[in-house]
């Protein structure tokens, strides 16, 4: 992976750079994380309209660096990890066949409102396989995300039934069709992102607890940054080229970030009190399940590696919890997502820290941009 594959003004079609987004950091941070480790189990964006959802996902997918594939594969399977590759490359490579690689850009795969569960998951061709003896597979969406990321704008609106097979995929890493007693599997490893308006109704709390982190994202209220906001759009809608060129060298040294990052990963350690901790903090709030302790650790070991240290600090959980459990407080579907006040309660009276005084007055309204959650 090198950062030299940053998307170049004439290399295609442009996409605003994630880097000259204005605000909503607490969002940015979580889809950093998440691409850092996509075992996090992606993010939960839950804000206004028009306040950069769709832009900032797409940003993020064209800032990553190329990724090695093999060639003609419609899972963009990994030339040498199995857990990225379809069984029939996993076969090729047991018996020593030559497979042909090449690099190709990290896609972001939109998932339309609309979408049935074979567009999704795909399907099979009974008759081919009857007739022919063949495995016909024709991937879906979940097949094209692998190694990617899979947008899913208005999730809240989407089937259950189907939010409920994304989640699965994105968990197992695997999905599974099965008709006629012919099953098929394949490597769906992807970064899930969903978003969604409030107003318009929220995930029922039992499918909300499966996204790793869930980031709340307000319009921007200050005039000034309103106004800094529209000229950079409009700037980089009359010249792209011109706007890429200028924030190129921001896009590479975020990028070559990430990677440092992926590579240092493996090397971050939590201590173990720090990690008892955390788990108290989860106690504490009557968090169900283990997701958040789990979620937590990886979205620290994550942050750590992101400033490139190795050993993780109780700031860096700070940064991180709210983002991790602020949405598996709730009990009842009715009740609104506390805006993290609570959790930051909870982890200064366990972790012993004071809360900033700006949070204390706000009593978590959520409406402070920062890293912070």
């Amino acid at each position: 992976m090198s950062p030299t594959s940053v998307a170049t003004p004439t290399a295609r079609r442009a996409v605003f750079p994630f880097t000259a987004i204005v605000g909503q950091e607490e969002m940015k941070l979580a889809l950093i994380l998440n691409v850092i480790d996509p075992k996090v189990g992606g993010v939960m964006i839950m804000g206004d309209r028009g306040t950069g959802k769709s832009t900032t996902i797409r940003a993020l997918a064209d800032l990553l660096p190329e990724i090695p594939v093999v060639a003609n594969d419609p899972f963009s399977s990994h030339p040498s990890d199995p857990d990225l590759m379809s069984d029939e490359v996993r076969q090729q490579l047991l018996q020593g066949e030559d497979i042909p690689t090449e690099q190709k850009k990290v896609e972001m795969i939109d998932l339309p409102l609309g979408a049935t569960e074979d567009r999704v998951c795909g399907t099979i061709d009974i008759e081919k396989a009857l007739s022919e003896g063949v495995k016909a597979f024709e991937p879906g969406l979940l097949a094209k995300a692998n190694r990617g990321i899979l947008y899913v704008d208005e999730v809240n609106l989407l089937d259950d039934h189907l939010v409920d097979v994304l989640l699965d995929s994105a968990a197992s890493g695997w999905n599974t069709v099965e008709r006629e007693g012919i099953s098929i599997r394949h490597p769906a490893r992807f970064v899930l992102v969903g978003s969604g308006n409030p107003e318009e109704g929220e995930l029922r709390p039992q499918l909300l607890d499966r996204f790793g982190m869930h980031s709340e994202i307000h319009t921007v209220r200050e005039p000034a940054l309103r106004v800094e906001i529209v000229e950079q759009r409009s700037e980089f809608d009359q010249n792209p080229p011109e706007f890429l060129a200028k924030y190129q060298g921001q896009q590479e040294e975020l990028q070559q970030s990430i990677v440092n990052a992926q590579q240092l990963l493996p090397s971050v350690n939590i201590d173990y009190d720090l990690r008892v901790k955390i788990s108290e903090v989860c106690s504490e709030l009557n968090v169900d399940g283990l997701r958040g302790d789990i979620v937590t650790n990886r979205a620290a070991k994550a942050i750590t590696a992101f400033e490139g240290r190795t050993e993780v600090t109780v700031e860096d959980i700070q940064r991180v919890i709210t983002l991790c459990l602020r949405h598996r407080l709730r009990k009842d579907p009715l009740e609104s997502i506390d805006s993290g006040y609570k959790v930051e309660k909870a982890f200064a009276r366990v972790f012993g820290v004071e809360l900033p005084e700006d949070t204390a007055e706000a009593n978590g309204t959520g409406q402070k941009l920062g890293t912070r959650g």
